[in-house]
């Protein structure tokens, strides 16, 4: 787990892990960053308080410096990037720090 000290559903996501994390996870959320991206790190706080409202969906982070397999295959080309997962299939994307109000649409659309 990633620091989330209020029951959010926030875990760090590795090449290792990707795969079983988005088959585990009826509605996955996977944010690809870096530690020297400063956009990534606006959109950090967005996550972690996303991962304590939404109960019902898991929140990923996957950092792409140490993590170049999956990144690849998914081919994110530009940081940060989120992903959406449900039932293990990638359903949306979005590059760049979105306002969270637009992530929260986006959960909603796909927790049908």
């Amino acid at each position: 787990m990633i620091s989330n000290d209020h029951n959010g559903r926030l875990v760090k996501v590795t090449d290792d892990n990707f795969s079983q994390f988005i088959v585990d996870n009826r509605l996955a959320v996977v944010d690809f960053w870096a530690d020297w991206c400063y956009p990534c790190r606006i959109l950090s706080p967005i996550i972690d308080s996303l991962s304590k409202e939404y109960k019902d969906v898991t929140f990923g982070k996957l950092n792409v410096d140490e993590n170049r397999v999956t990144a690849s295959t998914y081919g994110v080309m530009s940081i940060p990037t989120l992903l959406f997962f449900k039932d293990g299939e990638l359903v949306d994307q979005t590059v760049g720090v979105i306002p969270k109000n637009v992530i929260e649409e986006r959960i909603r659309q796909f927790s049908n």
